[in-house]
């Protein structure tokens, strides 16, 4: 079998359809994500399902790098005007990033969403949120700016699992995310799925069947099943603004980056190469950092998978069928 080449960087070969290759081939230039706090909470931070949050999450909801004065037009010009000179003809998309990007009224959502079109250098948006925050009013509003501008949504599902999900405080099920994916699907949106490598009591079989559950058809009435648009592999970060070091004091997710990159390569032969791959790492800012104390070396884990990769004479999806 020969393997599947979806781009050639610096002379080298990538064997992951990675998301910034997809975004230049769509657009005919670079794009770039420009993260944005749209002042959102989540309900299991507010009470109306939990407290405290997710256990991994940061008291920022994952947004640690993301904008967040309040005025989101300004955000996003003054992220461009840092950006403009290294990328003079890129096309940006405006990404909600922290906490739970739909978690408020529709109106309220079709404000923010809109201030963030109004930028003219703003091609498109990506919106992160939970599973079980997409309701009809929020589908109504997703499927009417899908039809105006580029969208994908981002659903945190992390685990498949339910241990899992309820020792990490999730407050949402498995059967959320997969009636959130039938809805989005349907209505033509794209999707794009947020898993977490190494959460405690996982096996490296269980982090597989994630794996497996999130890149199946899914059933859309009326059409040929699709699947979702793409996928992004976190590795666990432990950081201090976040209940988990006090829930799992020690834990270490892995013990060396060849260990996580390993298993990076293994999921990323399972999924079907036209599924976009948004992330294969994830890093957090050092001063929080506690563990991995390596995950900060992010091009250099990036490095290592795609020279392995190379090696092994692997690519993704060669293993999708089995």
């Amino acid at each position: 079998m020969e393997p599947v080449i979806f781009d050639r960087s610096d002379g080298q070969e990538l064997r992951i359809n990675m998301i910034g290759s997809w975004l230049k081939r769509y657009f005919g230039r670079k794009v770039v994500k420009l993260s944005i706090d749209g002042g959102f909470t989540c309900p299991n931070r507010d009470g109306s399902k939990g407290r405290g949050g997710c256990l991994f999450c940061s008291d920022s909801g994952s947004g640690d790098m993301a904008a967040g004065s309040g005025d989101i037009f300004t955000d996003l010009d003054q992220q461009i005007t840092l950006l403009q000179d290294k990328w003079p003809e890129a096309a940006y998309l405006a990404y909600f990033q922290s906490h739970t990007s739909t978690y408020a009224p529709a109106e309220s959502l079709r404000g923010k969403f809109r201030a963030a079109l109004s930028h003219p250098k703003v091609q498109g948006l990506a919106v992160a949120t939970r599973p079980d925050c997409i309701n009809e009013e929020v589908l109504d509003l997703l499927e009417a700016l899908n039809r105006e501008t580029f969208l994908w949504v981002e659903l945190g599902l992390q685990s498949t699992h339910p241990e899992t999900m309820r020792d990490m405080n999730l407050c949402y099920t498995l059967a959320d995310y997969d009636e959130a994916v039938r809805s989005l699907c349907s209505r033509g949106i794209r999707v794009v799925t947020h898993l977490i490598l190494g959460l405690p009591g996982e096996t490296e079989e269980m982090m597989l069947d994630s794996v497996r559950h999130v890149c199946r058809p899914v059933p859309v009435p009326g059409t040929e099943d699709g699947h979702i648009f793409g996928l992004k592999l976190h590795m666990l970060n432990v950081v201090r603004n976040s209940a988990f070091p006090s829930e799992y004091p020690g834990y270490v997710p892995f013990d060396s980056i060849e260990e996580y990159t390993g298993l990076v390569i293994r999921c990323l032969e399972l999924v079907p190469p036209d599924i976009t791959i948004h992330r294969i790492s994830g890093d957090a800012p050092r001063p929080v950092l506690i563990a991995p104390e390596w995950s900060w070396r992010k091009r250099t884990i990036l490095n290592m998978i795609h020279r392995r990769m190379r090696e092994l004479n692997t690519w993704q999806g060669k293993n999708c069928g089995i």
